[in-house]
Parts: C-alpha cells; structure tokens; sequence
C-alpha cells in the first residue's frame, strides 16, 4: 500500500503520528499544562503498566518526535527568508492570536538545532519530522530566486541528525506557505500546483539522497478550514458574518483551497515517483488529521451525518 501516515489527535493532550510502525509526538508547552491539568480526566493509572517504557515497543518501531517551522525555527527575517502567511498574519492580527504572540522567534531552532538534535537523541528517539520553510529556501516561492543559505541551513540539520543516527521524516508544506504566493491568491489559484510541484522538486533534488521518508502536506483540512472557514488560521479569510473577516467566503473558498492542495499533492508525488523514487528510494505521502465521529443516535440521519465527518477527515 506504500506510503501511510495517520494523525490520531487527542483533544488537550498530544499529538500522535503513526505511520506503519512509527509514532511521532508532536507538543507544545501548552499541551502539556493541559495534558496535566486533566491527567485524571485522560488517564487511568491502573491501565498503565508500571514498566511501561520505550522497551514495550518491537525493536523496529520507529520513535521519535515532530516540529514545523514557523512554530519552531525562529529566525523569520535573516538569511534571505522571506515572510510566510503566518508571518503576516501574526503581525496584522495580533488580537487573534490569545497572547498576541508570533513565530518570530520560535524556539530558535535555526540557531540552536545541534542542541535540539542532541535532546532529541538523549531522550531516546531515532526519528525526528520536521517541515522546511517554503520561504526560506524559495523567498519569492518560485523558482529564479533559490536561497543558498537557506539551502545550507536544512542540508546542515539533516547531516546533524543523520550523524545521531536520527531518521529525517520532511513535511513539505506546514501551512507557512510564502506571502509572495498568497499575493496572487495562493491556494485559491491554480498556479499554486505548478509552484509546489516546483518547490518540491527542489527538495528532491537537494535532500533527496538523505531524506527517505517525504510528506508533501501537513493536515490539509486545518488550514482550509481555519484559514478559509473561520478566520483563525493564516490567511485569516472567512465571509464577515463567520467573524467579521474584511475577505474571503466561507461557503466556497475552503473547497476550492482543498481541491488545489490536493491536486499540489497529486502532483508533487507524481514527480517523485516518476524522477527520483527508483534512485533515492524513499517513500511519500500525506499526514490526515484524523478525529474520529461517532452518530449522537441510532437514527440514520445521525449515522449519515457522523460517516460525512469521518470522510472529510479521512478520504483526502
């Protein structure tokens, strides 16, 4: 079946990725004060065994941890990188974010990932998925105008991991899509799939003979839905009756947004496939942010309306 990767959320808790035998744990300080606070909510004591650790696992399973990089690089304006959506929309709409934080700086990963790769391998993984920045390495988002050090700095993390016996799994798209793109309409318009088709054929090129395990995107259906549907997410788009948006259109712009993401998707594995797969031999796919829905009732209205659910989140 090639290439699958699942995203199980657990609300307030943590993030699990699994794909085969591969789990990912993807939290942020946030998660964890929640994952406390409901400790006794969430987890029985008595159905976890005392010797529970990282031995219960077969020795093939792949543990490891996750990042994407607005959140975690830091560095939003050195090097050459351009501003992604969330850059400016952080900027623009402070009020929409609970502290009025930013990505600014991250966790300073772009200066400090041989600290976080030493982490990473003390706390036992040998996996680590991370996403590159669409505008760090392409700051206009198209080709003509590929940065260097931009090019340096993933090629640098991904020879650190590699040499603490970490597997690099690499998202290519975590919803930082460059502003330049989003000038035009962004995933609204067309010309995005040739754009990502052309960025991620970069990414083969330049990381492909270490990197064997690709995501073309990460949970799809987030930013069509927050970032189209209710305004929450970059671009911050939504029709003004959702929450008072100056732009968008909440009935038709998230479709539209996911038929292109999916088409983005679509192609960029189709190149892989067809020009590297044979000699890099990696594998591709994409993350699902999967929520499972249970009917409220018996009633076939209720059981119809809970597989329309599952099938929004799951038949990407």
């Amino acid at each position: 079946m090639g290439f699958i990767m699942k995203i199980l959320h657990l609300v307030l808790v943590l993030d699990f990725v699994l794909f085969n035998s591969i789990l990912f744990i993807q939290a942020c300080n946030q998660n964890i004060i929640m994952f406390n606070e409901k400790a006794n909510e969430n987890i029985c004591a008595e159905n976890v065994p005392s010797e529970f650790n990282i031995t219960s696992f077969p020795n093939d399973f792949i543990f490891g941890s996750a990042s994407s990089s607005y959140q975690y690089e830091g560095a939003h304006n050195e090097d050459g990188r351009a501003p992604s959506i969330w850059d400016n929309f952080t900027h623009t709409y402070p009020e929409k974010i609970k502290d009025g934080s930013n990505g600014d700086r991250g966790n300073d990963h772009y200066h400090r990932y041989k600290e976080d790769v030493a982490l990473m391998k003390r706390m036992g993984a040998n996996a680590h998925r991370f996403s590159i920045s669409w505008s760090r390495i392409l700051p206009n988002g198209k080709l003509g105008g590929v940065n260097k050090k931009g090019i340096q700095f993933y090629n640098n993390l991904i020879d650190e991991m590699i040499s603490k016996d970490l597997q690099p799994f690499v998202t290519l798209f975590h919803w930082d899509l460059p502003q330049h793109l989003q000038d035009y309409g962004g995933f609204l318009n067309t010309t995005i799939v040739s754009d990502f088709k052309d960025y991620a054929e970069l990414c083969f090129k330049e990381f492909g003979d270490r990197v064997k395990h690709w995501i073309t995107l990460n949970e799809p259906s987030n930013p069509s839905s927050g970032g189209y549907t209710k305004g929450t997410h970059a671009p911050g788009r939504c029709s003004k009756y959702i929450a008072n948006c100056t732009h968008g259109n909440s009935a038709t712009e998230p479709y539209i947004t996911a038929h292109n993401q999916l088409l983005a998707h679509a192609t960029a594995v189709k190149v892989y496939r067809e020009k590297y797969q044979a000699d890099q031999k990696g594998e591709i796919g994409i993350t699902l942010a999967a929520v499972w829905q249970e009917p409220i009732s018996k009633c076939q209205a209720d059981k119809d309306a809970a597989q329309r659910a599952i099938d929004f989140r799951f038949g990407w």
